[in-house]
């Protein structure tokens, strides 16, 4: 599976949000097939739970974990 590595780091809400969501609508496809999953960097801890809140209810799976100075925030579509 490939990675899409959207880093929006320096930006804040809502724009963390509507850049990981205009990605989502430009790689539904891949991301819906499976063949590719999206992994967001961010360095605004608001999105951590505003980007997981949204793509939840889309129907993907999402992990977020603190890295060094910043959040990874990985987005997998589920099966079924």
């Amino acid at each position: 599976m490939e990675d899409i590595v959207l880093d929006i780091r320096g930006q804040i809400c809502p724009a963390c949000l509507l850049i990981t969501l205009r990605e989502i609508n430009n790689s539904k496809l891949q991301l819906k097939r499976r063949e590719t999953r999206l992994v967001v960097r961010t360095d605004h801890r608001d999105a951590t739970r505003t980007i997981p809140g949204a793509v939840f209810a889309m129907g993907y799976d999402v992990n977020v974990v603190k890295k060094g100075g910043y959040y990874e925030i990985t987005l997998e579509y589920k099966n079924g």
